[in-house]
């Protein structure tokens, strides 16, 4: 009888249990990534209901990041301890009942656990998927493996707004959260018919680089808090973000002690020395930047600007998943055919030209505004991030392959918290300049701004309407304005870091198979 290993080194075809064994990996990888987002449509709904305020409410998004940027470095030193099956049947598991918490919730403490516990338990599920495919699938069969899995990285963020609006419109946001109980029972069967026992390695443990992983946990978690809280918060004027950034320094240190003075340490940074490994994780990081920044801020636009609702908002974000789906049968062929830096490149060219289809935003702007753009981004992602993904493990020797896979999934979601403190800064900026430049502009000694005041203040009932209208009319404008920055320099910066793909090198044709997570 072959073993897994076996059958990926010699070429036989995977037999039934391996694709089984694979589609437990993806769907698991689905689950955990599209919980990420799927809050995101109904946090004012939760907010109401469990009596959380409006930067209260933020934690509900932000715990989930937080405990899964954290979990998702150590998930490689996990499998080490306790065995591929024992690792996603207690993270499958768990975030089955954390998810049952959550549902549950009537208090914010209530919620935060829950989606603490989501968070920790759904990052070991992200990166140990692409494990199965390395493992059980040989080398030809590979391709499908990853397309697979590049499909949940991809449809994850973008399908998550639109199914939680469409379930708090017309169910209840509970079920945003009851939805992963059957996929967690569908989880845990396939998981025990296709994922052969491993004895858990506890003796491990005495060995384990303890300073590591309390610095992984106190750098990445506090990073991440500031981050996401820094411009709520006023920056270093809050005592509480001066704290966090204090502890965020303190872990890194105590990680990089853990490098030096560990034999095996928690996490191989010494990966990032590789030119190639490197440049793989910059790009995985502003493809992050690219995937959760649009996905937050065209909602904002429309919501804001167009008046649309959640559900609206989100099938716009949906449209980037279409050529995700259209594309899926022919990535395997694609990554056989085409050089990874070309692939890459354009992918990167898309993503950047994408950004600049949307500097031209107007306040009549609207959801059809977006098609172009969002299919052009949805294509350049796909051939961006699949490609990326097996440069992650093919740039470092197959024993490393599972630290490398997890400092890649870790980047990408590093780069979606970058964005989202980026946007946070950049927007409550630039609408002030803009506000006050068109405000400059419009003289209230200008003959033409007082006959437009009167003219409308006959026709609304009086000049403080038409003054208010006005303002609104300023605000809308300058919203608008800065939306549109925003795109344009998500662009420059996807420009400025494509040259990388000058140090990758093609992907093997005959490469053995690697351990990846």
């Amino acid at each position: 009888m072959s073993t897994p290993a076996a059958v990926a080194a010699n070429g036989q075809k995977a037999d039934a249990a391996a694709w089984l064994a694979v589609a437990a990996g993806t769907l698991g990888a689905l689950m955990a990534t599209l919980d990420i987002s799927i809050v995101n449509s109904s946090l004012p709904t939760i907010q109401g209901e469990i009596g959380a305020s409006g930067t209260e409410g933020t934690w509900i998004a932000t715990a989930y990041l937080v405990a899964e940027i954290v979990i998702i470095p150590m998930s490689a030193w996990l499998e080490r301890l306790l065995g591929l099956r024992v690792l996603l049947l207690a993270a499958a598991s768990l975030f089955t009942l954390f998810s049952i918490l959550c549902g549950l919730s009537t208090t914010l403490p209530m919620m935060i656990v829950g989606r603490v516990g989501q968070g920790f338990t759904g990052g070991a599920l992200i990166p140990t998927a692409m494990t199965i495919i390395a493992t059980r699938l040989p080398r030809a069969q590979q391709p499908v493996g990853n397309a697979m899995f590049g499909a949940t990285a991809i449809l994850g963020p973008v399908l998550g707004p639109v199914l939680g609006g469409w379930l708090t419109e017309n169910v209840s946001w509970h079920y945003a959260f009851f939805l992963n109980v059957p996929v967690g029972i569908a989880l845990v069967t396939l998981l025990l018919v296709a994922i052969p026992y491993e004895r858990p390695k506890f003796e491990q443990l005495a060995q384990a680089d303890w300073m590591g992983i309390l610095g992984l946990a106190l750098g990445l978690g506090g990073l991440t808090v500031v981050l996401e809280e820094g411009e709520r918060e006023q920056w270093f004027s809050s005592p509480d973000i001066r704290w966090l950034a204090l502890t965020s320094v303190i872990g890194f240190i105590f990680l990089g002690l853990g490098q030096v003075r560990a034999r095996h340490p928690v996490i191989q940074l010494r990966l990032l020395r590789d030119r190639q490994f490197g440049s793989v994780v910059m790009m995985a990081m502003i493809v992050g930047v690219a995937l959760y920044g649009t996905a937050y801020v065209i909602p904002q636009f429309l919501s804001g600007i167009a008046g649309y609702n959640s559900l609206q908002s989100g099938v716009i974000v949906l449209l980037s998943g279409v050529p995700m789906i259209l594309m899926m049968p022919f990535v395997p062929m694609l990554m056989r055919r085409i050089d990874i830096r070309l692939a890459v490149g354009t992918g990167f060219l898309m993503l950047a030209f994408s950004a600049f289809l949307e500097t031209d935003l107007s306040p009549l702007s609207y959801g059809g505004s977006f098609v172009a753009s969002q299919l052009l981004r949805g294509l350049g992602t796909v051939l961006a991030m699949i490609f990326l993904n097996q440069a992650a493990i093919r740039s470092v020797p197959p024993s490393q392959a599972g630290d490398a896979s997890g400092l890649y999934s870790a980047a990408r979601n590093l780069g979606g918290s970058l964005a989202l403190a980026g946007i946070a800064v950049i927007q409550d900026q630039r609408l002030w300049l803009h506000s006050r430049r068109l405000e400059e502009s419009l003289s209230a000694n200008s003959e033409l701004v007082q006959s437009t005041i009167a003219a409308q203040g006959r026709l609304l009932g009086g000049p403080d309407t038409a003054i208010g209208l006005l303002g609104s009319t300023i605000q809308a404008q300058a919203l608008t304005m800065t939306y549109a920055d925003l795109f344009w320099l998500l662009g420059v910066i996807i420009l400025c870091v494509t040259p990388l793909v000058l140090f990758l090198r093609p992907l093997p044709s005959n490469a053995e198979p690697v351990n990846a997570h």
